[in-house]
C-alpha cells in the first residue's frame, strides 16, 4: 500500500496528495513531507494540495449531510455509536469540534454528515472547516517534514540517506495502518454484539 502511495506521488506528484485527502487521511501527507525534505516536492505545495483536498473532501460530505444525513445514517446503524459521540459533543463543543475532528481517529470520516445533518450554519461550518484544513494540512506535512530532517541529521552524510528515511516512513506507517485496522474491527465486533444485546 505505502509503495504504491509512493510510486502515485513520483508519478502524479501534487495530484496524488489532492485527490487521496479528499478522499482519506493524513498517511499520504505525512509520506509527501518526508518526500518534500528530500527534495522531490515543495513543502508548501504539499500543505496546499492537502488543504484543498481535505477541504473539498469534507465539504463535499457536510453537503451530503445536509440533504440526505437522516437517510444516510439511519441507512447505517452500526455508527451509531459515534454518531452518539458527535452529537453530544456538538451541543457542548461545536466550534471546537469542527475545527479539530480531523484529529480523531475513529470519527474523521463520519463526523462531516452528522454535522450537515445538524443545524449549524452552512457558512459557520465553512469558515470553520477552513481554519481546521488549514491547521491539519500544515501539521501533518510539517511533521513528516520535520521527521525526514531528523532523520537526515541523525545519519549524516550516509549515501543511502534517503532509503532509510522512506523506508523508516513506511514502516511506521504501515505500522499505524494495522493498529487502526485492528482496533476498527474490534470496535465493529463490539458495537455488533451491543446491538444484538438491544
Amino acid at each position: 500500500m505505502f509503495e504504491q502511495i509512493q510510486h502515485w506521488i513520483a508519478e502524479y506528484g501534487y495530484l496524488t496528495i489532492l485527490v487521496w485527502t479528499f478522499i482519506e487521511g493524513e498517511t499520504v501527507v505525512i509520506v509527501a513531507g518526508v518526500i518534500a525534505k528530500l527534495g522531490q516536492l515543495e513543502l508548501p505545495y504539499v500543505i496546499l494540495a492537502a488543504f484543498v483536498g481535505s477541504l473539498c473532501g469534507d465539504q463535499f460530505y457536510f453537503f451530503i449531510g445536509r440533504f440526505q444525513g437522516k437517510k444516510l445514517l439511519d441507512r447505517h446503524p452500526k455508527w451509531s455509536k459515534r454518531v452518539e459521540w458527535i452529537n453530544r459533543h456538538l451541543e457542548r463543543h461545536r466550534d471546537f469540534l469542527v475545527l479539530t475532528f480531523r484529529f480523531y481517529y475513529g470519527i474523521r470520516n463520519v463526523t462531516p454528515f452528522v454535522i450537515g445533518a445538524s443545524d449549524i450554519p452552512t457558512l459557520r461550518f465553512f469558515v470553520l472547516n477552513t481554519i481546521g484544513a488549514a491547521v491539519w494540512a500544515t501539521s501533518f506535512a510539517g511533521a513528516g517534514y520535520a521527521f525526514g530532517h531528523a532523520m537526515e541529521a541523525f545519519m549524516g552524510n550516509m549515501h543511502h540517506a534517503q532509503l532509510y528515511i522512506l523506508g523508516t516512513v513506511v514502516a511506521l506507517a504501515f505500522i499505524a495502518w494495522v493498529v487502526m485496522r485492528l482496533r476498527r474491527r474490534a470496535r465493529e465486533a463490539r458495537e455488533a454484539r451491543e446491538g444484538a444485546n438491544l
